[in-house]
């Protein structure tokens, strides 16, 4: 039977047959109303629990994440001051071996500077010269009287004579000693300037060790607040490690884009080496080599990183003995000295074969080609550094791949959580939603029957009102008896 004979079916007037089909409908609805109404509520209340659970459940994982986080950000921290205070303690040991250990000759040479000092002191003391022991002689001839006597007066010019000659002797001397004084002071001044220098050097020593005992006094209380799992150490080491992930993100992108000219520097000459119509895949030879050179000069530039202990993305190597490790140093170095030549003679095979393709292209376009330009050689010249420098500053790109590698950790533990406490909530919104949408939808199948339900209802208020009057009139008739 075709639905349009169905729907024919009870009138040949599609209204009437429609207003029919509608009426038995709500006739069938409102017999199945009760256990409609208990499968709609056992559905709703089925979605709801169902999504209530799995809400809890991503909360009990959210929480197991985020304490997993707090660990592994507390544990990443705490090796983090480690290393920074096993470094001050080497810069320190090394500043009290350098400079320190030579203390007691320098106290030595030291005392010997202050003695030398002293004696040449005690040597330019000024000491005042005798008295002639003649003074007494002197004296008595000046009380002599005068008598206008010639000897006398020859004498006194003789006397006169002899202290002028006496005195003058005296002051040659004193400034010869004082000459001598002055010369002493003179030979202390690289005593005094020495010593002056070694307890500046010895100040700044000490001064640094004081500033480098703060800092490391500032990083054990890092260090304990970090032990302890406060939350200041938590949100500070979570700071510090979205800090990281955005600043060594960007260092890696400029790195990609140095890749990138590297790879577009070397791509047109490897055709060269490989051959240019050779395909790996979907992917040309030249490509793929060019492509292979610059992973290998990154690797090799992340071993010299881990061989220097610049880096620890590979704890075997360093674990190896130093001399292991120098080994590895300069096999890695060797290598990429070696792989920078060739890029930089690649830039020059560059550089030649875009000039015959320029010349060819000029040949098959019937243009004379020009002079020689001045300077043709500059461009050659920058493509070859280029070329040569590109691989050694790769190199540097284990630093920040460290520093990403370890930030990213944390972030995406972060965003993990975030996303999971998300979820819960998106469940227990739409747990809530399905409950609210099972009395919405009872309410829409009621509105649906609205009509039998009305009748039902007059029905029953009917009913009540007789029974009440019943009640009525044979409370009436006991009254009346009991009267």
């Amino acid at each position: 039977m075709s639905s349009s004979n169905l729907l024919l079916q009870w009138s040949s007037q599609a209204a009437t047959s429609i207003l029919i089909w509608i009426v038995i409908a709500v006739i069938l609805l409102y017999a199945a109303r009760k256990p409609a109404h208990e499968l709609i509520f056992s559905l709703c209340r089925l979605i709801h629990n169902a999504l209530r659970v799995a809400g809890r459940s991503i909360m009990i994982a959210e929480k197991k994440l985020a304490d997993r986080n707090r660990e592994v950000l507390l544990a990443a921290g705490e090796e983090s001051v480690q290393r920074l205070i096993e470094r001050e303690f080497h810069r320190v040991n090394a500043v009290v071996s350098r400079d320190l250990s030579g203390y007691p000759a320098f106290q030595r040479s030291l005392k010997d500077q202050i003695t030398r000092i002293d004696e040449d002191y005690q040597k330019s003391v000024e000491i005042p010269p005798s008295p002639p022991g003649w003074m007494p002689a002197v004296e008595a001839v000046a009380k002599i009287p005068p008598t206008g006597d010639t000897m006398v007066a020859n004498i006194l010019k003789d006397i006169n004579k002899s202290i002028d000659k006496q005195h003058n002797r005296a002051i040659e001397e004193y400034r010869k000693a004082s000459t001598v004084r002055h010369t002493l002071l003179k030979k202390m001044m690289p005593f005094w300037r020495k010593m002056s220098n070694t307890l500046d050097e010895v100040d700044k020593t000490i001064s640094g060790l004081l500033e480098r005992s703060k800092f490391i006094d500032s990083k054990m209380e890092e260090y304990e607040q970090i032990r302890k799992g406060s939350d200041k150490a938590v949100r500070t080491l979570s700071s510090s490690s979205m800090t990281q992930f955005v600043i060594s993100g960007f260092v890696l992108l400029i790195a990609i884009g140095g890749a990138v000219i590297n790879f577009n520097l070397i791509a047109l000459p490897m055709s060269e080496m490989v051959g240019g119509s050779s395909y790996i895949g979907g992917f040309k030879t030249s490509n793929v080599a060019a492509m292979v050179i610059i992973l290998v000069e990154v690797a090799m530039g992340l071993f010299l990183m881990e061989s220097l202990h610049i880096t620890k993305l590979f704890p075997i190597i360093g674990s190896m003995d130093d001399k292991m490790r120098r080994r590895m140093v300069w096999i890695s170095f060797s290598i990429l000295f070696i792989l920078a030549g060739i890029e930089s003679s690649l830039a020059y095979m560059r550089d030649i074969i875009a000039a015959d393709m320029q010349a060819l292209r000029q040949s098959l376009a019937d243009v004379t080609a020009s002079g020689e330009v001045s300077g043709s050689w500059i461009p050659t010249a920058g493509q070859m550094i280029m070329g040569f420098i590109l691989p050694f500053a790769l190199t540097f790109i284990a630093i920040p791949l460290e520093s990403f590698i370890h930030s990213s950790r944390t972030v995406l533990g972060v965003c993990m959580v975030g996303l999971l406490r998300v979820s819960s909530f998106l469940l227990r919104l739409f747990g809530n939603i399905s409950r609210s949408a099972g009395v919405m939808s009872v309410a829409i199948y009621d509105l649906i029957v609205f009509a039998p339900l009305w009748f039902e209802g007059h029905l029953r208020g009917m009913s009540n009102k007789k029974g009440e009057k019943a009640d009525t009139s044979v409370e009436h008739v006991e009254n009346g008896e009991i009267s």
